[in-house]
Parts: C-alpha cells; structure tokens; sequence
C-alpha cells in the first residue's frame, strides 16, 4: 500500500490526485497530467527524489505514519515501564539455576498438598494452620513446590506437574514430571518431606532418558518399587525398578509397544488392569480411553473386549488425570477435563463394572473449591492431576497440580498484541486520511509515474486478466474515499476535532494493549517465596458507614491479591453491610465494634488464623505486587513494620512531617500503620499492654495517632531495627474523593500529630540516634 503526501491538511504537501486506465489499444500504462500547487515547495519533484505522485507519495505520507508511530511507541513504552516492569527480584538467581521458571506455552504448573477426612473433603494445606515455628510467617501455603523449587536446587525447570506420591511411614516422597529448560523435555524428578508436606527437600532427578517422560505413576509389587512414566514419544510404555531408592532406576521390561499417555495398573478382583490412552490412532482425542488386563502387573496384557472403552469428547474425563483409589469398598478413576483448554479440571468416577467384557463408570461429584482469584492463584485456571491416599492415622492426603493460566497462553496472547499492532497501523492511515496527509492508496506499479522495470509477462497477464481490471476499478474507487471522509468528518469543526482524537485515543489505547499482551506477561499477580515456601496473611481494615462505597472497591480488588486468606473489616460506626454486599474473592468478616475508636485497629483478635496481618487503611490502593513484596520482606522481617509510607521523627525537633522530610534528610525511623505488616500476636498484645494503655488514652482523646503509637511501642520495645520500608510503584489515596476522612486538613492533621509525638517522647523514649537510609538493602525495593 502506497501513502501519499495529501493536500490542506497536509502541511503544504501538495495536493496528489492519481488516476490510472489501461490504452485502449496497446494496454500499456501512460502517464496522465498531473495539477500541482505552485504556492507548495513542497511539491517538488526533487523533494522526494522521484518523478510525478510515485516520489511525494512516499516522503510526506512515510513520515506522517512514522511520526504517528513513534509518537505512540513512546507511549506504549512509558506504559510499560510505569505498569508492566517488575521491580528487582529479591531472590535474583545467578549462575544456572536462573535459566529455569522461563515463560512457556504449555503453562507454569506448580503442586499443591491438600488434606480431608475423606478423598471428597480435600483442603488446602494452609486450612490445616501447620506452623513450622513461632519465628517466621506460617501457616505454609499452596504450592509447595514450583519451578522455582526445582531450579534453585540444580535442574532448572520451566514447570512440575503430574505428581505421584509415595509415602514410607511419616516421610512424604513425592515423584512428578519437572520440564527440562535446556532439552525442553520432561524428566521425573523427587522431593522428601518429614513434615506432612510442609517443607520439601529436593533430592534430584530420579529418571531422564532421551526422550519426554510424565506421569511418573509409581506402585509396589511382590515387596519391589516399580515406576511406570508415560513415554509416548519412544513409542512404548516402559517399566522401571528402583535399585537404590528413590534416585536409582533400571529399565525391567517394555509393558507394551503403544505410544500410551497417563497409565496406570489397579490390583481389581483378583486381576491387573492397565489404563491408558493411545492419541496417534486416526480419530484419538483427549476423550480416548483403552484397557487391558493380566495375572501379573508384569504381563502379558491382553485388550479389554470393548476397546476402546471412549472415544469422545474432550471434556469428558476419559484421559487419566492421576492414582485409582478406594474408598468405602468402591474404585473410583480420576479423569481430566480437556475442554476448555488441556487440563481445565479433575473428575471423579465411580467404577461400577471392571471384567473382560463389560466396563461400566458414573460420575460423582468432586467438591473441590475453586479459586475466586483467577490468575491471581496457583491453580486458577485449571488443575488436571490428583493422587489422593490414606494415611496410617485414617487422615487423607493429596497432591494436585495447578497452573494460573489456560494451555497455549503465551501464543494467544502474542497473537492479540499482533492484532492490537495491526489495529494501530489501520488507526493511523484513518487518521492520515482524515488530516489530508494520506492520498494515494493504489499499489506503487499502478500508479502512472510508476517506472520500474515490468515484464513482458506481467503486461501480458495484466491485459487479460479480468480480475486485475477489477481490482484496478475498486483501488480507484477507494481513491476517491479520502475526500468524501473529509467532507462528511469535517476535520475543521468542533465535531470532527473530537473524531480525530477519539482515533488517537483509541490508538494510543490499542498500543498499550499491544505491549500488555506481548510484554506485560500472564496478567498474574504472582507472590513471591521465601525459602521456597508460600504463606497467606490476614487483611484488616477498619471503616464506617460513610465509606460503605469505598470499602466495596476496596474488597473486589485486594481479595484478589494471591496471599490474602482473609479480610477482616472492623466496623466503628452505623449500620454495617452484609457479607453479601461486598464482592470478594476470600472469606470477609465483619467485626462490629460497640465504641467509635481508632485502638480498635489493633485489638486482640483470636479468630485471625494467620500470623501476618496487613494493616491497609480502606482509602489507599495499590497494585496486588506491591502487597506481595511487602509480605515477602515481611516474612524475612517478622519481628518488624513493614509498609510502605515512612516518615522521620527527628529526635530534637519532634514536628510530624510527611514522607519529603525523610527524603530530604535521606532516612527514616517510622512507617505508617495505614499500609503496613506486622505479627498479629505480638504487635497487637504489645499495643493493649499496661504499658500501652496512656498511649490509647492519647489516641482516644484526639482521634488520631494511632500509628504513630504503635511504632514508639516497637521503637521502645527493640534497640535494633524495628521498621522496613518498601516503595510502592504506585499508590491512589482515594480518600481525596470524598469529604470522610480525618486527615483531610493537613496542617490540623500535622499539629495534632506533632503533639502525639511529644507526648509518645514522654511516655516511651525519644526517637533520636534511630534513621535507616533508602536504598541500603540489595534488593533496591526501598528507593
């Protein structure tokens, strides 16, 4: 497509009209006179280097598109750089395991642990509060091991999934497929555990062939460990024998020559039964399903009457999706939903049948709770694999896989920011047409003062190919829409203004879209780990009637942060809302309280099942990765403050300033319990202590400073560090928007503040001697 340097609206480009036939007689191509602007330098042959429309048509409209192009490339970058960059990793992995945890198409599972009394009342492990000492942020948290887990200990692995496990007495080992990030294939690595799940140590890889091994379905027989891993791409199901348990494997037999995906073999009446898919046959899907059966988990396995038991739909459970189990006398399957995208969900079936003719299953229901946070979960867009057994104690345990996003994610959304691109392109030839400074849009060898070299050939096929005379009669008719845009547009009213900048807008819109899909990666708000373990804090906030509309925006956004388990909202004044009101992704709850006081803040609450609890005032909001480096710091930091607004107390001044006067004296000493983590236990039997109780007074009688006590209490508590700070990439105070809000008067906000600080000074020490500097920790989130 050719763009031409337009007329008025152009910049004195030059007014370019083309219009092109065919020679009655010989077909060949000439040149028709051509009306230039002779008040318009810019109509110059030489100005673009070229004869006739052919030259100008490049140089003026060229640089329009590009300029319009630069112009939103920058702004699209700034985006980028201002929403999408993350910040500095503090785990920043160096030498090679680094390379592992890289983005890929098949997804980034990870492996949860979940307990139940039964196999149908599986939960979560962080329901289960095991705590692995009084020091750190426990309860531990989903997942349990990521591909973070396995890269830090020497194989780096871009996800784990299909996890088996194997339990020796109290010890846990768990075996799964673990994605090689040098040979892009799957090897079976091994994790222990000593504390039902826990914590997890990584002991290596246990099988890597040439090929990609999975589904590492490992099983006793006659007093031997044999592992059976799908291997479909050697072609065969293979049969492996552990000689030094559980790193050291042979090869003991070839089960089968099938190329079969997710095995397994169940001990069933007295007989073996095999079950596996084959997806190379014509016609196999996802919803394919074989069995055979033997004496011997050795073999020979001869075909079940009825193969293949399904061929059908995708989402229909066929493929294996983990372990059979019993439960009260009944086999049950574990199928996988591959509807909407490989892997979307487990289900259960109850084996009714299992002989050499008949085979029959229905359905139960599996009432796993699916996360409300979307991709904001470990497991928020599918789980595709479970293996649940009973331990000694009659408890049952399960271990699942998860993944954040659908299968084929990264090319989706490299694929829309394609279109979004192209969509600009198209955006900013409209705009170009409208202004004047894109004309011409006939093909450069249609064009009259076209004088490239054309073959023989191609005039030949030009002159009687009807198609070509077709085309060359809707070109010109489109030639003529630019003017008949601006007519009808108007680009000099007040009507046609707003059209042009509407196009700008969305184009500068559609660019940012771009750079969101192809660069600003899954849309997860991912948390961080902290020796390899996850954990979950409490949210409270506290609020009143009057800012009922504040604390529904403030719920839909931070419940959908990857680490709160809770929120809990103290409410000191009017009529509370009901839980159902509020749009939330965890549990929420409301605790009323009798009297209209900020110390309720902090009061001593059995009911918070976390450690960590994040104090965040219902008027501030900030992105969910902002609460997750903070709670990570937090984690390494129990025993401190860690938030995200600090101020300096000097010692012998004693006025309350905002965050400039830290700056400006290049340290800080306190941080604003309106956006900070502490330990629920400590902080807040610290805070309603004898020692505490004139602070609360002081609070009482002016309403405020609640905060600021709370530091002095640390301050006086610790002759170390007591405070973190952690810079937010961005913050919104929302209580700016409406007229509730203590702190509105700055000046009257600052004085009363200044007198807590005096008073505090009295009652628990001066500050002075205490300021820690920006920028002095490796992670660099404290700039």
């Amino acid at each position: 497509m050719v763009v031409a340097g337009g007329g008025d609206h152009g910049g004195g480009a030059g007014n370019c009209c083309i219009k092109c036939w065919q020679h009655n007689r010989n077909h060949y191509y000439h040149q028709h006179h051509y009306n230039h602007n002779s008040n318009s330098s810019g109509n110059s042959n030489t100005a673009s280097g070229g004869g006739g429309c052919g030259g100008r048509v490049v140089a003026a409209g060229f640089v329009f598109c590009l300029v319009c192009f630069v112009i939103n490339g920058l702004i699209a970058v700034l985006y980028g750089w201002l929403i999408l960059t993350p910040p500095v990793s503090l785990n920043e992995r160096k030498g090679l395991p680094w390379l592992g945890c890289q983005e890929d198409n098949e997804g980034s599972w990870a492996i949860g642990v979940f307990f139940g009394q039964s196999p149908f009342s599986l939960k979560p492990i962080e329901t289960t509060e095991i705590w692995r000492n009084e020091s750190v942020a426990w309860p531990v948290a989903n997942p349990v091991i990521t591909c973070a887990s396995a890269s830090d200990s020497g194989f780096p692995s871009n996800f784990v999934a299909d996890p088996f496990l194997y339990v020796q007495g109290d010890v846990f080992y768990l075996f799964y497929e673990t994605k090689n990030s040098f040979t892009m294939q799957g090897d079976i690595g091994v994790a222990k555990s000593i504390d039902k799940g826990a914590t997890w140590q990584q002991l290596g890889i246990a099988l890597d062939e040439e090929w990609h091994l999975s589904y590492p379905y490992v099983f006793n027989y006659l007093g031997q460990i044999y592992m059976m891993p799908e291997s479909s791409q050697k072609g065969e199901l293979r049969l492996y024998r552990v000689t030094n348990f559980p790193l050291e494997w042979e090869l003991d037999q070839v089960i089968m020559k099938k190329p079969l995906i997710d095995s397994f073999i169940i001990d069933h009446n007295g007989e073996y039964w095999l079950f596996g898919s084959e997806h190379s046959s014509f016609g196999a899907t996802n919803g394919q399903l074989e069995i055979w059966y033997s004496s011997s988990p050795l073999g020979p396995w001869k075909p079940h009457k009825k193969n293949p038991i399904y061929n059908t739909y995708r989402s229909f459970g066929a493929r294996n999706g983990g372990r059979p189990f019993r439960y009260n006398g009944n086999l049950y399957r574990i199928g996988q939903d591959c509807g909407e995208t490989y892997g979307r969900r487990v289900r259960i079936f109850k084996v009714e049948v299992l002989s050499r003719v008949d085979y029959k299953e229905v359905e139960v229901p599996f009432p796993f709770e699916e996360s409300s946070k979307g991709r904001n979960a470990w497991n928020g867009a599918r789980y595709h694999h479970l293996d649940v057994q009973q331990l000694k104690s009659g408890e049952w345990v399960g271990v699942m896989d998860g993944d954040r996003v659908p299968s084929g994610d990264s090319v989706h959304r490299f694929l829309l920011g394609c279109a979004s691109v192209a969509a600009v392109s198209g955006l900013i030839l409209f705009l170009g047409v409208l202004l004047g400074a894109v004309n011409c849009i006939i093909p450069l060898n249609w064009c009259v003062d076209y004088s490239g070299k054309r073959s023989d050939t191609l005039i030949a096929w030009e002159r009687a190919n009807v198609f070509s005379s077709k085309l060359r009669r809707v070109f010109s008719r489109l030639n003529r829409l630019p003017s008949f845009l601006r007519s009808w547009i108007k680009p000099n009213t007040f009507a046609g203004r707003s059209v042009l900048t509407l196009i700008f807008a969305l184009g500068v819109a559609l660019s940012c879209t771009g750079v969101t899909f192809i660069y600003g990666g899954s849309g997860a708000e991912e948390p961080y780990s902290w020796k390899g373990q996850f954990s979950q804090f409490t949210l409270i906030t506290m609020t009143y009637d009057a800012r009922l509309w504040n604390l529904k925006m403030f719920v839909n956004h931070y419940s959908r942060c990857a680490s709160v388990k809770e929120i809990l909202v103290v409410w000191n004044k009017g009529i509370p809302p009901k839980v159902s009101d509020l749009n939330s992704a965890v549990p929420v709850r409301i605790r009323v309280e009798d009297l209209n006081s900020l110390n309720n803040r902090f009061k001593v609450d059995p009911l918070i099942k976390t450690r960590a609890v994040l104090e965040l005032d219902d008027d501030i909001m900030m992105p969910c990765d902002d609460i997750e480096r903070g709670f990570m710091l937090w984690r390494q930091h129990p025993d401190r403050i860690v938030g995200f607004y600090p101020r300096y107390v000097d010692g012998s001044r004693l006025e309350y300033s905002g965050e400039k006067y830290a700056r400006k004296n290049k340290g800080y000493n306190m941080i604003l319990t309106g956006a900070a983590f502490m330990d629920s236990q400590v902080a807040f039997e610290r805070y309603w202590s004898e020692q505490a109780r004139p602070g609360r007074e002081v609070v009482d009688k002016y309403f405020n400073c609640e905060d600021v006590l709370m530091n002095f209490l640390y301050a006086n508590a610790s002759s170390t560090k007591t405070v973190e700070y952690v810079r937010p990439a961005w913050a919104i105070d929302t209580s700016k928007l409406s007229s509730a809000a203590i702190s509105r008067d700055t000046n009257v906000h600052y004085k009363i503040r200044s007198e807590c600080l005096r008073k505090f000074s009295d009652m628990y020490g001066s500050m002075s001697g205490r300021r820690w500097e920006f920028d002095s920790r490796k992670d660099r989130w404290d700039v």
